[in-house]
């Protein structure tokens, strides 16, 4: 708090955990998108702070101070477990590739895991108790984004990044993907109202993702990739009518509650309960 003014008695640390990264990642998020969804926004009447802001701010927080832990609880196993799954010529081959095609290739595989995982969570009743906290926002702008329950984080980002590790992509190639991953996945949810009627059917945009929070009979599971629509494509789940979705959130009973110690708990309490039941479809 003091600045400048703090005396160092010794050199700075590198830390896996650091606060002030956190508050310079937010203050450079609210610099870029709040400017941005008040000149090009979707939905104009959505104030900046709108309803359960808060508890988004906290998984902003959260999520971005765990982000270096959830990286040691995923890739540190991949790398004692699967190691003997590494086939050489193939690691050889793609880690002697220049980086950017790396990278993109990277950014391709990823897309490719995380679109089956994603679509798990949808289908499968015990995995969507999880997602379905994701999907309990009702209005979309970057922050709504941050909104992950961490066991979804956790498994999500593990089966993603072992087959990165398998494959041996460098880790200058996994880091540029790390940056896009964040960078896209915050920009397809921000509340802006523009289409990219060129690449959208290439690259996944805020329209496309929009409509896979679409609460929208015609759009339940539909949409599924964060980098390319092209996997929607090839297994059927691409969804765009050619206009924006009038409502978004979950599209059925709405029992997911606010605040994020309620929503933590609520995937083990419908599961003692029992809700969520199998067959009734993930969002019905």
């Amino acid at each position: 708090l003091g600045g400048s003014a703090v005396q160092i008695g010794s050199d700075i640390q590198n830390t896996w955990l650091g606060l002030d990264w956190v508050v310079l990642d937010l203050m450079l998020y609210s610099a870029v998108y709040i400017p941005l969804e008040r000149l090009f926004a979707l939905h104009p009447e959505q104030p900046t702070f709108r309803h359960e802001w808060t508890t988004d701010l906290t998984y902003f927080f959260l999520n971005s101070l765990l982000v270096q832990i959830v990286g040691l609880l995923t890739m540190k196993p991949a790398m004692l477990l699967f190691e003997w799954a590494r086939i050489d010529a193939v690691v050889a081959f793609l880690s002697g590739l220049p980086v950017v095609l790396q990278a993109a290739l990277c950014i391709l595989t990823a897309d490719l895991t995380q679109y089956w995982v994603h679509r798990a969570f949808h289908q499968i009743p015990f995995l969507w108790r999880f997602h379905a906290v994701h999907h309990s926002t009702e209005v979309m702008d970057w922050l709504a984004g941050s909104r992950l329950h961490f066991a979804d984080a956790v498994v999500t980002r593990s089966l993603t990044y072992i087959p990165l590790f398998l494959l041996g992509f460098s880790e200058k190639a996994i880091a540029v993907y790390v940056v896009v991953v964040v960078i896209q996945a915050t920009f397809i949810h921000a509340n802006v109202r523009w289409q990219f009627p060129f690449l959208q059917r290439w690259v996944a945009t805020p329209c496309f993702h929009h409509w896979h929070h679409a609460a929208e009979r015609q759009a339940v599971d539909k949409n599924f990739a964060v980098h390319s629509p092209i996997w929607d494509w090839l297994f059927g789940t691409y969804y765009m009518p050619g206009r924006w979705p009038q409502q978004y959130g979950l599209c059925g009973p709405r029992d997911v509650p606010s605040g994020w110690i309620n929503q933590f708990l609520y995937p083990f309490l419908t599961l003692i309960r029992g809700g969520t039941k199998k067959g009734t479809g993930a969002r019905d």
